[in-house]
């Protein structure tokens, strides 16, 4: 029989075996399938990090071959050639971070965040593993950083760089998702939560925005016979064009939709283009308030300021007489004046400091320009509410924005601006005689007086909010920190003062109408801190405290303990970490 026709016929009688062959094949190829897939699809850690543990490992689960019953593509019984199974990339953290795999080396640090927070035991965590921990802390600062390097390189990335930056971004969102996860627990959180990576993205971006627009790119020839203002406006507005173009083209496609990314930089870009054309009309004796001729070294005295100042509220009353409507910006109602205020007492201050060469003595010209100020605002904005024209309401809506500017900068700028003669020895050693005291009690019932004549119910809801206002300042100059308790009985003698103060504020304020009972207890309760000598007994009232108000930050917490000097720096942590915990359940 000849040799060929004997292959066929033992062929025949071997069916079973061929077809388990075929089936052999068809799940190595399907596994080798498999695995190529989850090399390739970059959607996820999981997609090339097998199932880990960090402590201990998983055994794989089995997987069962698939089966292909297409049996025509096998001719014959020969075998198929061995192909080599590829082995999946695993890869470390570092590689991660050079790979600008941000999202995915965000979430294995996570996934350890949960194993050494959540799976173990507190205590196990922190007294059996520090070492990881103090690893988990550098790694996630080494992330934290390359995130907001990329974030802030968003707008001169090429097309293929556009991975990174998406991955940045989600990062960012990842973050934000476990700090609420976070504050959803009955348990105490790593030290770096909450991360708040959101809103050092959107700082981030802010600078980055503000940068382009200080620093255009060079102008072009055709801008030679252009003033130096001029050119500035025009290189401006090339790259305001330019950026906004490039987030719509290529940055939007890296953010979720939810986040409204084009919007969120237009917003940034005209804020800063308008305060940027705002600066420059200001100085350069344009269109705004007048400054006069050839000042040379000589700075603005404090007369030609305020002189100044109210050209900048005439102007703006004028135009109220007149009947024009404020200007729009982003289809919202907008005023000029807080910002050339702002301005001018920024630039008076600046020249006057190179001039006298201390900063300190810049108050001397703002001190009084405030209340002048504030006064004839003030006397504008009621003129405007009473008379009620037809525009009033696009005035007051516009106004609204400068008293917020006003009220920041009062606030943020404070030493530049007299205290209140009558709160200016609380909070310092003179403070503890009760004569300093007595002076503001006097000035607090003068006040009153002045404010008498309202509707029964308009009047306390007022002196509420005067008592308020006062309280607010005795416990911000009182945490200053400008008077020091060295011992026991220094520290006694200010609980008895502040106790008493508290008490004769309450009395007076009860007198002329208020119902606020409340802001007694918290002077009471920062005078008990003062008073107590155990450790355990402060930190015990200061969990009170932080209960009672939940506003009490730890800044102000640590404000006060410093004024008891015979508490060490540890001392001073362990009882601002016990509020940082109760703020966390």
């Amino acid at each position: 029989m000849p040799s060929g026709a004997m292959c066929l016929m033992l062929r025949g009688c071997f069916p079973r075996r061929r077809r388990r062959a075929k089936e052999r094949f068809s799940g190595c190829w399907h596994s080798i399938c498999s695995r190529k897939t989850m090399r390739t699809d970059t959607r996820g850690i999981r997609n090339f990090l097998p199932r880990k543990k960090w402590f201990g490992s998983t055994p794989d689960q089995p997987q069962p071959p698939a089966v292909n019953n297409n049996t025509s593509s096998l001719t014959d019984g020969s075998p198929l050639p061995q192909q080599e199974e590829p082995q999946p990339v695993i890869l470390t953290y570092e590689q991660m971070l050079q790979e600008k795999l941000l999202y995915e080396a965000g979430q294995l640090l996570i996934e350890k965040e949960e194993r050494l927070f959540r799976e173990l035991k507190e205590s196990d965590a922190l007294t059996h593993h520090e070492e990881q921990v103090n690893q988990l802390k550098a790694d996630r600062k080494a992330l934290q950083d390359l995130v907001l390097q990329t974030l802030g390189q968003s707008l001169c990335l090429e097309e293929d760089s556009l991975a990174g930056l998406t991955s940045a971004v989600k990062a960012v969102m990842q973050e934000e998702d476990q700090d609420l996860l976070w504050k959803q627990r009955d348990q105490t959180p790593p030290s770096w939560r909450p991360s708040g990576w959101r809103k050092l993205h959107d700082s981030t971006i802010l600078n980055l925005v503000k940068e382009r627009m200080e620093n255009p790119s060079t102008p072009s020839a055709c801008q030679i016979k252009l003033t130096t203002i001029q050119a500035d406006i025009t290189n401006m507005g090339r790259q305001l064009k330019e950026d906004l173009l490039s987030v719509v083209g290529g940055v939007k496609r890296c953010y979720p939709q939810e986040m409204d990314i084009c919007n969120f930089y237009s917003k940034l870009y005209h804020q800063i283009k308008r305060q940027s054309y705002e600066h420059r009309r200001l100085w350069s004796g344009g269109q705004g308030p007048h400054f006069p001729p050839a000042l040379g070294e000589r700075v603005l005295s404090r007369g030609e300021l305020t002189t100044i100042i109210r050209r900048v509220l005439g102007e703006e009353r004028e135009k109220w007489n007149k009947g024009e409507e404020t200007e729009t910006e982003d289809g919202c109602f907008f005023s000029p004046v807080a910002y050339d205020i702002i301005q001018l007492i920024n630039g008076k201050v600046t020249s006057s400091t190179k001039v006298l060469g201390d900063p300190q003595k810049a108050q001397r010209i703002t001190c009084h320009i405030s209340k002048d100020l504030m006064d004839s605002y003030k006397s504008f904005q009621s003129d405007v509410i009473k008379q009620n024209k037809a525009n009033s309401r696009s005035f007051i809506k516009a106004n609204l924005d400068c008293i917020k500017q006003f009220s920041e900068v009062l606030n943020k700028e404070r030493h530049l601006f007299t205290e209140d003669p009558q709160y200016r020895k609380l909070g310092t050693s003179d403070w503890l005689h009760q004569s300093e005291f007595n002076e503001l009690l006097d000035g607090i019932n003068k006040e009153g007086q002045d404010l008498q004549g309202s509707t029964e119910s308009c009047h306390k809801e007022l002196m509420g909010q005067l008592q308020q206002e006062v309280t607010v300042e005795y416990v911000r100059r009182l945490l200053k920190g400008k008077v020091k308790l060295k011992d026991k009985k220094e520290q006694l003698k200010a609980y008895l003062t502040v106790k008493d103060n508290a008490d004769n504020l309450h009395h007076l304020f009860v007198q002329m109408g208020s119902e606020e009972d409340w802001l007694k207890e918290i002077l009471f309760k920062i005078a008990e801190v003062l008073k107590l000598q155990d450790l355990p007994a402060i930190q015990m009232q200061v969990v009170s405290l932080g209960t009672d108000y939940p506003d009490l930050s730890e800044k102000h917490v640590l404000a006060l303990l410093k004024l008891k000097t015979d508490l060490t720096k540890a001392d001073r942590k362990t009882a601002t970490d016990i509020l940082h915990a109760l703020k966390w359940k």
